[in-house]
């Protein structure tokens, strides 16, 4: 009996030591990960020391995304309706003024959304176009504003339970683009040409008699023809959004949608000519 209960003495002695050494950890909105031991939570803020230092720190509640406990739980700091998160202020953050980001497209061909690869094709075609025409505005580039997305945990299937004003602090953007091409296949042309000539031969052998030779080819083309739509929504950090319309394109190629993301660009309050 005694000995039983040593073991089991000694197994949870080193369970406690492993619940010790896990930390917690803070995940903030601009995507960087602090482990150690949460000491206090107040309505504005955490105290936080990082594993193996004494040194406390007061991290502001409004900068942190969210908190993973040493037992497994989480606690969401900017869920909407989360007493812990900060009022929504007024003007944007001056870190966050003249600064753009654009989301990865939503791009839908015959009713199904494509690969990634050509969704963040869409979204570079959009960076060029805007960041020739920037002005005193600075436009993230795409691959830091993907990395920061993934930091936070936040991807195409899941980015619809976050609200614009919740990306654009973890961006650290005053404002976010976001659209949805959609391209769809209609009719079909086919096109066909022949070409040819005649030739005639007299007989040598017999004058009045002559043999007419015909030779020609034909070629024929088929022509694909597309309908591309392009909606194009702009939002600020206060969650509000300062544009959204839709455009067709005039064309039908395949990748006419360019033309209607350039149009409804120029129409937005972020390009400047």
């Amino acid at each position: 009996m005694k000995r039983t209960l040593t073991t089991l003495l000694g197994i949870l002695f080193t369970f406690t030591l492993f619940a010790q050494a896990k930390p917690d950890v803070i995940i903030k909105l601009n995507g960087d990960e602090m482990k150690g031991k949460v000491l206090e939570m107040n309505e504005d803020a955490v105290k936080f020391t990082y594993t193996g230092e004494t040194l406390v720190y007061n991290i502001k509640k409004s900068e942190i995304l969210k908190i993973t406990f040493a037992s497994g739980r989480e606690e969401i700091i900017t869920k909407p309706g989360n007493t812990a998160v900060a009022a929504t202020p007024a003007v944007a953050p001056e870190d966050h003024r003249n600064k753009i980001a654009i989301l990865p497209f939503a791009l839908i061909r015959d009713g199904q959304s494509v690969a990634d690869q050509l969704s963040e094709r869409a979204q570079g075609e959009c960076y060029g176009m805007l960041s020739k025409h920037a002005g005193l505005n600075t436009i993230l580039d795409p691959r830091t504003t993907n990395a920061l997305l993934l930091k936070a945990g936040i991807t195409p299937d899941n980015i619809k339970a976050h609200t614009m004003d919740d990306i654009c602090n973890i961006l650290g953007v005053e404002y976010v683009v976001n659209a949805v091409v959609t391209v769809d296949k209609t009719t079909q042309t086919s096109y066909s040409s022949s070409s040819g000539s005649s030739t005639t031969k007299t007989d040598s052998k017999n004058p009045n008699k002559t043999n007419d030779r015909y030779s020609g080819s034909t070629y024929a083309t088929n022509t694909q023809a597309y309908k591309s739509v392009v909606l194009l929504n702009v939002y600020n950090d206060q969650g509000a959004s300062v544009f959204s319309q839709e455009r067709q394109s005039f064309f039908n190629t395949d990748d006419a949608y360019k033309n209607a993301l350039e149009y409804l660009l120029k129409r937005t309050p972020i390009y400047h000519k």
